[in-house]
């Protein structure tokens, strides 16, 4: 029976940190983008849509491979840092984050998105009819009734960054307690035969993936049967 080692709870403990904070960033980011979405349909929109959307359909080692570009020694980003007396973001943690925060955005965004417009907008402008602010609108209003999105974009988002690979092995390689994220050592595991190691860690994520989409199925058929 395999237990886990130093080099599992490693990767464990960077997993962890990186699905907290990757979540964290991109419902703070994800929140505003997602109401000035839901708020009209322009063309502006449209496209802004389909930018955010883009890591649903673009392979994640396109991705990994520009951020690669961008952020090592030799891109716009990666050399301004160098020339600033900083390090470049190429096989480091803050990299790899980044990486996260923008292949996982779509999933944030999106049940965010859906959560407003299904709001309308009548409870808002009733709100605003009495007099409150907008950030009392988002605290009393907006946010209670649609914490169900809320809940969906932060279990989704976490979720995915759990299992994302190509992105994260293009620009961060492999490095224990650095970047070697639970999904990079799974790989390493299944490339060296150690098989036993490989099924464990395999059957963890299925686990946590099961349960996952158990929770988001089982919040979104609570709210469906609270509007009826």
């Amino acid at each position: 029976m395999f237990s886990l080692g130093p080099t599992e709870w490693q990767a464990i403990q960077v997993t962890a940190r990186l699905c907290f904070y990757t979540t964290v960033i991109l419902l703070l980011l994800a929140t505003p983008l997602a109401w000035w979405l839901s708020r009209g349909r322009s063309y502006g929109r449209v496209i802004v849509q389909a930018i955010v959307a883009l890591p649903l359909v673009l392979p994640p080692t396109v991705l990994g491979f520009y951020l690669l570009i961008v952020l090592g020694p030799r891109g716009v980003v990666g050399s301004t840092l160098e020339n600033l007396g900083l390090h470049h973001l190429a096989f480091t943690f803050e990299g790899i984050l980044i990486a996260s925060v923008i292949y996982s955005m779509p999933f944030a965004v999106q049940p965010l998105t859906e959560a407003f417009r299904n709001l309308g907008r009548r409870p808002v402008e009733v709100a605003s009819s009495l007099g409150a602010g907008a950030l009392d609108r988002f605290r009393t209003v907006v946010f209670p009734l649609t914490r169900g999105g809320f809940v969906v974009a932060a279990t989704l988002t976490f979720a995915h960054t759990l299992g994302e690979f190509g992105v994260i092995l293009m620009l961060g390689g492999s490095i224990p307690g650095e970047t070697q994220v639970l999904s990079v050592l799974l790989y390493d595991h299944t490339e060296a035969m150690n098989y036993d190691a490989a099924h464990s860690l395999s059957l963890m994520l299925l686990i946590f993936a099961f349960f996952t989409l158990f929770v988001v199925y089982s919040i979104t058929r609570r709210f469906q049967v609270a509007k009826v």
